[in-house]
């Protein structure tokens, strides 16, 4: 992730007139991790970008777009950033330059032995499509083993987990509704 992301989450905060603590209790996360996020000196994962964005009210995708350009149609082009994938997991919002769109599409690569920390739920719904590996998703406690070319839907207040259990790299789409 960049630094935009820390210094955007305080921009709203303060524009909004909100504390760490009341972010804190919004989204149950530590006030000091918040701080760290704000500062840079804190990488968040989807599932905290996520939450904070649900406190918000906003698009998750409104911490990445780097440009205040209102554009119909977005074409992006290698996505892929090889730098980051030595990360457990590498993700990428891929909604560009559209401003406060409907949904929320993320490529999502999951190294060999990942996982997202603990199973997750939130409002909305998510549907995965699994471009490359073998993807296992843990949905309350029940797992599924997705190959390439399979797809799952899903109610995303049902706790739920991805994992790779596999030697190789993962790649799938994620894509999710935006909390309204």
């Amino acid at each position: 992730m960049n630094d935009l992301i820390g210094v955007k989450i305080k921009s709203l905060r303060k524009e909004r007139k909100l504390t760490l603590k009341q972010i804190a209790d919004l989204t149950n996360l530590s006030i000091s991790f918040l701080s760290q996020v704000e500062r840079s000196k804190s990488s968040i994962t989807l599932e905290s970008l996520k939450k904070i964005s649900e406190a918000f009210g906003v698009n998750p995708s409104y911490f990445f777009s780097e440009s205040d350009k209102k554009a119909a149609t977005t074409v992006m082009r290698n996505v892929i950033n090889t730098n980051t994938l030595h990360n457990q997991f590498f993700y990428r919002d891929l909604t560009g330059d559209i401003e406060n769109p409907l949904f929320n599409p993320i490529l999502v690569l999951l190294n060999p032995g990942a996982k997202r920390e603990d199973s997750y739920s939130h409002s909305g719904q998510e549907f995965l499509y699994v471009l490359e590996g073998k993807l296992t998703i843990l949905i309350d406690k029940e797992e599924h083993d997705l190959n390439p070319f399979d797809c799952i839907f899903l109610e995303s207040t049902t706790p739920h987990n991805w994992i790779n259990k596999t030697d190789s790299i993962v790649k799938f789409l994620c894509i999710s509704s935006i909390p309204v």
